[in-house]
């Protein structure tokens, strides 16, 4: 048999070469058999199972559903593709033992997955990814036809109205629905497509939403909240200017934004707005936990506002850790996952993008002008990423060296810390940044960076792509 190994959440494939139906029975009888093994007090035996629009998700959730309730779950599937968030959400609220979204998130389009969630709605962290996995083949696959168990075990449920119902609780929903707010949503041919819609229908907010069609192949993208994917949109709204644009990735757990005219504004950018946001209009206290490839801007300002900043390895499994024990007031990753006090401990592309609405809702002023404010406060913070491939067996081996052989300088600044606790990387006297770490779901390095300046910003990838070479 195919070995199968978890990566970040769960685990992920090319469709038919490693994400085949035989490998999807294997693991969801593995799930099954944990959760059998292992109940969780105050939790009822049922399992939420959702799917995204990628190839055969559909298919690939049903069989997965099927597995489940022969194995004794209570099943909810979703009739239609979903948001991972509302999964997360009914997993939470159900009380349910855990759940499993079917989705490869922002991977190209030959990429599906198995996204396990733990029964507080998170992301599923390394001990329950390596205990699952080591339950792999240890029993064979019951499973029996999904209409077998329909009447019995297994219910079709929309979960996205329960989810948004609370998303209209979390934010000031009267003031956005008075806004006047003209916006668009990219949704990157994803499931996000038309929640905004719904969420805002019979409001005075005008919601244009493009790349909505489902397309399995993304419109020969990945469904990823970048800058390159955004071309399309950009000279829509050139054309057609709006107050703000919202962006999700394929399962719409995470955010991304231009302003109304197309301009890129990056995720980085939308976590400190959202940060200001919180802290100044509406003077909300709480640790800030963010991952390590996440702007320093951000560090600045918990100092300036007298937040706790708690710094994490890059996957929201972690921020999410923080957030179950409490007292979080933002959850943030560089790749535009945001969570939010009083809501799942995971992150929410849709309630992030409503809270970007609040914020325009309240300043009143272009989020140009509101990106401008916060580097004249904290300073212009530029950032980079790029990926080379480094052979998964080199990859180890260049990070430790790295780590212990740090470069002096970064640019005119000296190296003053070197963290190695999820890759290596340099932070400078002056606070740029340089990190190299693994994927933790392709065979690829990635390099980051972050400088005053984006001349320098790009100094440093190529600083990190000469450092990624000693691999060879």
């Amino acid at each position: 048999m195919q070995p199968i190994r978890f990566g970040t959440d769960g685990w992920r494939g090319v469709i038919a070469q490693d994400f085949t139906f035989a490998n999807v029975e294997r693991v969801a009888q593995a799930a099954a058999d944990y959760w059998n093994n292992n109940p969780v007090a105050g939790t009822q035996n049922r399992v939420i199972v959702g799917y995204d629009r990628r190839f055969l998700s559909a298919e690939f959730g049903r069989r997965v559903a099927e597995i489940l309730a022969a194995n004794g779950f209570e099943v909810v599937l979703t009739p239609d593709p979903t948001p991972t968030p509302s999964v997360s959400f009914a997993v939470k609220h159900q009380r349910a033992v855990g759940g499993v979204m079917i989705t490869a998130s922002h991977n190209p389009p030959i990429f599906n997955g198995f996204k396990l969630k733990s029964h507080h709605g998170a992301s599923a962290d390394p001990s329950l990814c390596k205990a699952v996995e080591s339950w792999l083949d240890r029993n064979e696959v019951k499973r029996g036809p999904l209409k077998d168990y329909q009447a019995r075990q297994l219910s079709l449920r929309d979960l996205r109205p329960a989810h948004f119902s609370a998303l209209k609780k979390l934010v000031d929903f009267k003031l956005i629905a008075n806004s006047k707010l003209r916006f668009a949503h990219e949704a990157l041919y994803g499931v996000g497509a038309g929640c905004f819609d719904q969420l805002l229908a019979g409001t005075s907010c005008k919601v244009s939403t493009l790349n909505g069609n489902h397309d399995p192949l993304f419109g020969g993208i990945n469904p990823e909240p970048i800058e390159r994917n955004y071309v399309r949109s950009a000279a829509f709204l050139k054309k057609h200017p709006h107050d703000i644009c919202l962006v999700t990735d394929g399962d719409a757990d995470r955010v991304g934004a231009m302003d109304g005219r197309g301009n890129y504004l990056s995720t980085h950018q939308v976590i400190c707005l959202l940060l200001r946001h919180f802290a100044v209009n509406r003077k909300r206290r709480g640790r800030v936990v963010k991952a390590l490839t996440t702007t320093s801007m951000v560090d600045k300002m918990c100092d300036a506002y007298g937040l706790e900043l708690v710094e994490t390895g890059v996957g929201f499994k972690y921020i999410a850790a923080e957030m179950i024990k409490g007292g979080v007031l933002l959850g943030a990753e560089e790749s535009g996952g945001i969570g939010f006090h009083g809501h799942i401990p995971e992150r929410d592309g849709i309630a992030a993008g409503l809270f970007l609405l609040e914020l325009l809702a309240t300043d009143r002023l272009p989020v140009r002008r509101l990106v401008a404010n916060l580097e004249k406060e904290f300073g212009p913070h530029r950032y980079g990423r790029i990926d080379t491939h480094v052979p998964l067996e080199k990859r180890q081996r260049l990070i430790e060296f790295l780590g212990a052989n740090p470069p002096a300088r970064l640019l005119a600044s000296p190296v003053a810390e070197v963290k190695t606790y999820d890759g290596v990387k340099f932070i400078a006297r002056d606070s740029s940044w340089l990190m190299l770490r693994g994927s933790g779901t392709e065979p690829i390095l990635r390099i980051y960076a972050e400088a005053g300046s984006d001349a320098d910003a790009a100094k440093l990838l190529k600083l990190g792509l000469r450092l990624s070479r000693q691999a060879g």
